[in-house]
């Protein structure tokens, strides 16, 4: 009798596979809840598309909705969705920060992470350390986050205190996974001059989209930036730079649009700017319509949402730290160097090309998917490359128009949030893990390029 290869069950646990299974589990799971009478306010079955569009919006931490969540959801329909937001949160965090020990071979996981594999063993001391620290932390700041909201809304106001609670718990829960689902028709536009609830949900959204090794390298050496990794000033110096440059770029063209920003004063179109401008990482909430933003800030929007935030966090978009490498790797062949050094460190060509791979085909999938709904939906180009940015980044901020599109639609942005949540890591994982050796070397032709 002929065994199976000792390799076979690595393989098929690679972490790629396990993200994938385990995120269309769950939103199948979400998905045949979400669809019962017992999810809605009216008490009838919901179609399936719409069942379907909610739970994957909620697993993938994006905020997409085609129906408004707090009027057709019941309370059973609304914690479901909390509970699949708060699984695919502490999913991503999880299997993203595994899978980012494994690739840099820290604390030996990849010696551990093969050995468990092969001998199905899932209590390697590292590795029950590593989710343990991702599931506490997760929690312990959606606590915080919750009893400030809880306050603010109890306090501030009126209302009762179990509805405060359950406000407070959702809306942290909603925030720090980046998902972006509110429970008020208008999102957050209601508290855009309140700095306790958009700060609030703002820092919680910065915190979870930066990634666990980020925000853990931090709290250990928070007075040594010096001694901080690549990944770690990378992601902190784009961070604070788009933080930055979208605050300005948004109070300089929405401040005098009578339908956003003109009614604010000054330090409210500042809070508002700020909430605009930190939003597009991956969260989703709005507390201005941006249905009435101007189109240059649309792009401004969309770029930031392309980009998103930290790599193995609840953040979306290509990361950070794949712009980051881009960026340095243009400037690097335009100074004629044939390294490219990021922090005093260089960085690996096999990294260049992963940055570059992941980059191309999030553009080509952009591409793509607009071209494809441009046939099916009579909105214009502006409107659909937005939305279909949205999902691919995992954003959930909308123009407006999510409601609007077809079923056939709804489906291509299901399964444009699923491919854009588990893409980026599922891609660079399974580059950086598969590496295969060429022994021989083919002759050098110079061409021309451009």
């Amino acid at each position: 009798m002929i065994g199976r290869s000792p390799a076979a069950p690595g393989r098929a646990r690679h972490p790629a596979t396990v993200l994938a299974v385990g995120f269309g589990a769950t939103i199948l799971i979400g998905t045949a809840v979400l669809a019962t009478p017992l999810a809605t306010t009216a008490g009838d079955s919901t179609h399936w598309v719409t069942a379907l569009f909610t739970a994957t919006s909620a697993v993938c931490l994006t905020g997409l909705v085609v129906v408004d969540t707090a009027s057709y959801w019941s309370d059973f329909g609304e914690v479901v969705i909390a509970l699949l937001i708060q699984a695919g949160g502490l999913g991503i965090m999880t299997l993203a920060t595994l899978v980012t020990l494994l690739i840099s071979g820290k604390v030996g996981l990849r010696a551990r992470m093969s050995t468990q594999l092969e001998t199905k063993a899932v209590n390697a001391a590292s590795l029950r350390q590593v989710v343990r620290k991702v599931v506490v932390f997760s929690l312990v700041c959606e606590v915080i986050v919750a009893v400030v909201l809880t306050g603010r809304f109890a306090l501030g106001y009126g209302e009762p205190f179990g509805r405060a609670v359950y406000l407070g718990a959702f809306h942290a829960v909603s925030a720090f996974n980046n998902a972006g689902f509110a429970l008020w028709p208008d999102n957050l536009m209601r508290f855009v001059t309140d700095p306790w609830i958009c700060l609030t949900i703002a820092i919680a959204v910065i915190v979870g989209g930066l990634g666990f090794p980020v925000v853990f390298e931090l709290l250990r050496s928070w007075r040594h930036p010096t001694r901080w990794s690549m990944l770690t000033r990378l992601t902190m110096s784009l961070t604070v730079i788009l933080l930055t440059a979208g605050t300005l770029i948004f109070m300089a063209t929405e401040a005098r649009n009578p339908d956003t920003m003109g009614p604010l004063d000054n330090s409210g179109k500042l809070l508002a700017s700020f909430f605009a401008a930190v939003m597009p990482r991956s969260a989703g909430f709005n507390s201005i319509d941006i249905s009435q933003m101007e189109p240059s800030s649309w792009l401004v929007t969309d770029v930031l949402m392309f980009i998103g935030g930290g790599s193995a966090g609840t953040a979306g978009g290509i990361k950070l730290t794949t712009f980051g490498f881009l960026l340095f790797i243009v400037w690097a062949e335009l100074r004629g160097e044939t390294q490219v050094n990021i922090a005093h460190r260089r960085l690996p060509e096999s990294t260049q090309r992963q940055a570059v791979t992941i980059g191309l085909l999030g553009v080509f999938l952009v591409g793509t998917s607009t071209w494809l709904l441009m046939l099916i939906t009579p909105h214009s180009l502006d409107q659909v490359l937005f939305e279909v940015i949205s999902a691919f980044a995992t954003n959930g901020l909308s123009t407006g128009i999510t409601a609007d599109i077809s079923l056939a639609g709804h489906v291509l942005l299901s399964v444009l949030m699923f491919i854009g949540r588990i893409g980026p890591l599922t891609v660079g994982s399974a580059l950086a893990l598969k590496k295969r050796t060429r022994h021989y070397e083919l002759p050098e032709e110079r061409m021309i390029v451009g």
